[in-house]
């Protein structure tokens, strides 16, 4: 079974626009999360989804200087993007991994993929619910199921969010869920507001830096924000969910 790591990023984003280019820790965001999927047990290739609009061209540049593969495809069809990358690069599975998470513990998401890679199921994950922090979301789908919901799911927000249609429709597919014991889903590693951008950077510049093949793990940062409450409490809350969300709601808006 060929298991490839799909992180889909752009340069488009509607509350910090650009972050998976901002420097953390002397690196691009992107290539954190690059370096961190390529370490994730049971992955052959990584490539790196985007879109064709120019402002991209950044982001395909700067994956394959970093040696991984790109792929252009849909500005808003993220569900076709998917689909169009595994297809091209061969995948039996595909990880789902987004550029914004430059935290995300390629141990933590191994358990998943090794969970997946038993071959027994359509969709693996550990956020249905979700017990990891918020940045550590890994999702794994077959080719046959990623094609079956390609092929029906009609909605914005399932063909935004690539594989929502399994969530809500679970009775259709295989799945299994990893959980985290003790539940951690209340702490936010992930970078989608400029104040996350901040807190992620305390939390390199006091752990990092990384050597070459080693990484600051979920572990390590939970020890280091058990320690240092007054960073902990710095990090305002935002909802886990607010893409999602907001995707739902405007699915339900009438068309004008």
């Amino acid at each position: 079974m060929r298991i490839v790591c799909i992180i889909q990023a752009r340069m488009d984003s509607s509350r910090l626009p650009g972050k998976v280019m901002e420097s953390i820790d002397g690196r691009p965001m992107l290539a954190h999360v690059v370096a961190r999927a390529a370490a994730i047990e049971g992955v052959e290739d990584v490539i790196v989804a985007t879109t064709a609009a120019p402002e991209d061209r950044a982001i395909v540049d700067l994956a394959r200087s970093i040696g991984v593969g790109a792929f252009a495809g849909s500005t808003d069809d993220v569900l076709d993007r998917y689909y169009q990358a595994a297809r091209e690069f061969k995948a039996d599975g595909v990880v789902r991994i987004t550029a914004d998470c430059p935290l995300i513990d390629p141990v933590e998401s191994a358990r998943v993929v090794a969970r997946f890679a038993k071959g027994d199921l359509d969709y693996a994950t550990n956020l249905v619910p979700p017990t990891f922090p918020d940045g550590q979301d890994t999702e794994v789908v077959s080719i046959e199921a990623l094609e079956k919901i390609w092929n029906i799911a009609t909605l914005p927000s399932d063909r935004e969010h690539v594989i929502t249609y399994i969530r809500t429709n679970p009775h259709l597919f295989k799945v299994h869920n990893v959980i985290c014991d003790p539940d951690l889903s209340q702490l936010r590693l992930t970078v989608d507001e400029p104040d996350d951008l901040v807190f992620v950077r305390k939390i390199f510049s006091a752990l990092g830096p990384e050597a070459e093949g080693e990484f600051i793990s979920m572990h390590d940062v939970i020890g280091f924000l058990r320690d240092n409450p007054e960073i902990a409490a710095m990090h305002p809350d935002h909802d886990r969910n607010e893409g999602w969300t907001t995707s739902i709601v405007a699915d339900r808006e009438p068309e004008e």
